[in-house]
């Protein structure tokens, strides 16, 4: 039997916007009404910790509320056909929800806290954390987050998995938070690079890119026609 080609997806904040999540890049530069030096900085935590709390309470609460979406849906379902491995810049779990077997989160996850201290000392939560609640080192419990200057402790694990790909999709980024973005520079050139996004973002030239200029949702839908279309050739 045949070897399934490996898939590696990049994917970004706009595949979940079809699933009603706030994007922060889309229009004002404001996430949810806030400015991400307010909210998603080392500095922003230790000046005001409770906003901090709160805004990442909020999303937790959202991301609860919301479902996966057909884009998705559509990546799940590549798992019939393909080796799928999901990198994905987003803090919620609507890969794993949409059944995706293999999902690497590069900036976090909201339903994980982490030490204020230590990052490897993690629980789960699925409600609030309140401002005095601890972990077992003594520090204030914060979310599991990777903020802006901070160091993406899972990036070299994701560049040898780009390394690995047969074929590389990148959805839902605008290919402009860094180091993420630069996952693209470890594509080997040959092989085909399928980009779905309403608004196609910056690819090096050197990459084989197919562009699939529609939202995520529809742009899927054709993405699952091409592949299927390659493998039966």
């Amino acid at each position: 039997m045949k070897t399934k080609k490996h898939i590696v997806v990049l994917s970004g904040a706009g595949i979940s916007a079809e699933s009603g999540l706030k994007t922060f890049r889309d229009s004002d530069g404001l996430w949810m009404g806030y400015a991400i030096e307010d909210v998603a900085t080392p500095g922003a935590y230790s000046r005001n910790p409770q906003l901090v709390l709160d805004f990442y309470n909020r999303r937790r609460a959202e991301v609860a509320n919301a479902e996966p979406n057909a884009a998705h849906l559509a990546l799940a379902e590549l798992e019939v056909y393909f080796e799928v491995s999901i990198i994905t810049q987003n803090i919620d779990d609507l890969h794993e929800r949409a059944g995706s077997s293999s999902v690497m989160h590069l900036h976090g996850e909201i339903f994980k806290m982490c030490s204020s201290n230590d990052k490897s000392i993690q629980a789960e939560i699925r409600t609030a954390i309140q401002l005095g609640e601890l972990a077992p080192d003594g520090t204030q419990w914060r979310p599991f987050i990777v903020w802006f200057e901070e160091p993406v402790p899972m990036i070299e694990n994701a560049v040898e998995l780009i390394q690995q790909a047969d074929i590389v999709v990148v959805t839902g980024t605008s290919l402009q938070v860094y180091p993420a973005a630069g996952l693209l520079q470890y594509i080997d050139p040959e092989i085909p690079v399928y980009v779905v996004d309403k608004k196609i973002p910056s690819i090096p030239s050197w990459l084989n890119c197919i562009s699939i200029e529609m939202p995520a949702t529809s742009g899927m839908q054709e993405l699952i026609r091409l592949l299927l279309e390659s493998i039966n050739q």
